[in-house]
């Protein structure tokens, strides 16, 4: 293919006219704000110093999303992978495969570059996420890299791809590399302690209440803001007694309500509003069900004593959705 096919290739893919914007609603805050997190994320982005960028806190707080978010909007790629127990660092560089060099075009055996070079090569963000997980002497491949040397793939004839000025490596992790004391996530891995020493730390916590907020107003805009403030505080309760004392998981329960699993429940609030105990059968299957009974059963007394009559299905997201029904 030479430089014009592959120019006028790209060309075709991009509209001639772009979609008319959609109307901003100003009662939603579309971009919820962590500005303590976010500035150190953009202090790395923007001044490495020759680290790479180590993001660990509790499940769905939002390590990978502070870091999607915020390339997004500066308009920075990445390449995204999610390591387990059998990565292996040749998904990084990248590998044989067979395909076609255009569209219907004959196969043929060809090297496809991995996220790592690709980053490397263009500039774009590495994001790998639950690092903990991998081996770590398959991870040891990424220490010259991390170093600021080239990466060197001998399988497709020696290349050598020197590390862009603006490439950048993020991973993200249930642990800061140490192992899990804990014993709550599975299959975290201790890692390597030179592995580790080319890194900057960050921990992510859950986001404080008006951060939540500002999610649910957008996931549950027609709910009574009494009703998703009560959920809020549910969420935050349950954290606590996972989180334990110390915060790091050694309390009484097993399972911990994050954000993601509080925005599950405000979606699956909307799909149950008919119910006759919306926001009851919504959490239980955004979370109960994968609890122990005694566990469900705690949580289940829990919402009972926040919400009062609310927790019986007297729920403004129920009316609301019963007067919009009418007028339909």
């Amino acid at each position: 293919m030479t430089r014009e096919e592959f120019q006028n290739d790209i060309r075709a893919g991009i509209p001639d006219r772009l979609p008319a914007a959609k109307p901003y609603d100003k009662r939603i805050n579309h971009a919820p704000k962590r500005k303590d997190i976010l500035s150190d994320v953009l202090s790395f982005l923007m001044r490495p110093n020759g680290d790479a960028l180590y993001i660990s806190g509790p499940t769905g707080s939002g390590k990978t999303s502070i870091v999607t978010e915020a390339a997004a909007r500066l308009c920075w790629p990445v390449q995204q992978l999610t390591l387990n127990s059998r990565f292996e660092f040749s998904e990084l560089k990248g590998q044989f495969t067979v395909a076609s060099v255009r569209e219907g075009g004959p196969a043929e055996m060809r090297f496809m570059h991995g996220p790592l070079a690709t980053a490397m090569k263009y500039g774009h963000i590495l994001l790998l996420n639950e690092i903990d997980l991998a081996d770590p002497g398959e991870l040891s491949g990424l220490n010259d890299v991390l170093e600021g040397r080239p990466l060197v793939i001998a399988e497709n004839k020696g290349e050598i791809i020197k590390p862009h000025p603006m490439f950048r490596v993020v991973v993200t992790g249930n642990s800061f590399g140490s192992g899990d004391a804990t014993g709550l996530y599975q299959g975290v891995v201790q890692q390597n302690v030179a592995a580790l020493d080319r890194y900057r730390f960050l921990y992510v916590g859950y986001p404080d209440e008006s951060v939540e907020s500002a999610l649910l107003e957008k996931e549950m805009p027609d709910a009574a803001p009494e009703v998703r403030k009560l959920m809020i505080k549910l969420a935050h309760e349950v954290r606590t007694l996972f989180l334990g004392e110390d915060g790091m998981g050694t309390g009484a329960l097993s399972a911990t309500m994050s954000t993601r699993c509080l925005v599950r429940w405000a979606r699956l609030s909307r799909d149950y509003r008919y119910e006759k105990h919306p926001l009851k059968e919504a959490l239980k299957r955004a979370l109960l069900l994968r609890l122990e009974p005694a566990e469900a059963a705690s949580i289940n007394n829990l919402a009972t004593a926040i919400f009062g009559a609310v927790w019986e299905g007297d729920s403004s997201e129920k009316k609301n959705s019963s007067r919009s029904r009418k007028k339909a």
